[in-house]
């Protein structure tokens, strides 16, 4: 069994550098890590990637032969990617026997909540590879700081869970940086809980630009507070701790916490319901140890 993140998010929120912080990270407290760039239009990688979608296709070929903009180009790359799964899969086999993945994807949001090929190509593997991946949602915290915004922000979160149907973890990210941005109307924990969004209704209905738009913003908010489905968790990739404690709930979410643990499913639910205080040390050499077992019985 195969742990892992899926990174998605709009342009910008950081993925990349995510990638980057968060396999460091993860080989400092002793995890073989594998980022796969899946992203045929980022040329300028900061880590090192196992695998790399520009071997096997280059968005500004794409662009050049079919007369694609970008966004078109994209759409293409990830439908070229589907169809060449198998290219994918033999990478990956190699690399599933005891690495941990990072996806690195597009910024494409419209990958993740409107077309199929970006999730075909997800389920495919995790049904192949016998994966257990979350889903790492980044969305710049900047937002927080403009009502309507954070409301858009809030929307493409629900959309895209809904719609890949994974263990999803929505990230505000650069929360180092939100305070360089104004102040909040209300505490960060109104943000990060999405509480009562009536309060923010009224902010929005304040700008003379929205106010005309006052009863599709309630609607919408409406929705959001229904599905009872989006919150955030905060990241400051440069600070340990923050990476530490996102780390913690992914490996909640994914299972990997419960990896190599003989239990019954009452001792199981009583893992999942306790507070995040593991030490993932401590996993990391339960893992290897079951591991280094599983690969004797092998060789036996």
């Amino acid at each position: 069994m195969v742990y892992g993140q899926v990174v998605i998010g709009p342009p910008g929120s950081g993925k990349t550098t995510y990638c980057n912080g968060m396999s460091q990270f993860l080989r400092l407290i002793g995890r073989k890590v594998a980022v796969i760039n899946l992203d045929p239009a980022n040329d300028a990688l900061p880590y090192e990637c196992a695998v790399n979608i520009e071997d096997l296709i280059k968005l500004s070929d794409v662009m050049a032969e079919h007369s694609l903009g970008p966004n078109g180009g994209l759409v293409y790359c990830m439908d070229y990617l589907e169809k060449n799964i198998d290219w994918l899969q033999s990478k990956l086999e190699p690399l599933v026997k005891d690495h941990y993945l990072l996806f690195d994807f597009p910024g494409q949001v419209e990958l993740f909540f409107l077309h199929a090929n970006a999730k075909t190509v997800i389920m495919t593997l995790i049904k192949n590879l016998n994966l257990r991946l979350t889903a790492m949602h980044l969305v710049d915290a900047h937002l927080c700081s403009d009502p309507g915004k954070y409301v858009s922000a809030l929307l493409l979160s629900l959309s895209t869970m809904l719609h890949l149907e994974l263990p999803h973890i929505n990230v505000l990210s650069k929360i180092d940086l939100i305070e360089s941005y104004g102040k909040l109307d209300f505490n960060l924990d109104f943000y990060t809980d999405v509480q009562d969004l009536s309060y923010l209704q009224y902010h929005i209905g304040q700008d003379p630009r929205s106010a005309k738009y006052r009863k599709l913003t309630k609607e919408l908010c409406d929705v959001i507070e229904d599905f009872s489905l989006v919150n955030f968790t905060t990241l400051d990739i440069q600070d340990k701790e923050s990476v530490g404690n996102l780390v913690k709930l992914v490996d909640k979410s994914n299972g990997y916490i419960f990896a190599g643990i003989e239990a019954s499913a009452v001792e199981f639910s009583k893992i999942a319901v306790s507070p995040l205080d593991w030490d993932y040390y401590r996993v990391a050499a339960v893992q290897e140890k079951y591991m280094k077992e599983d690969e004797n019985s092998d060789l036996q």
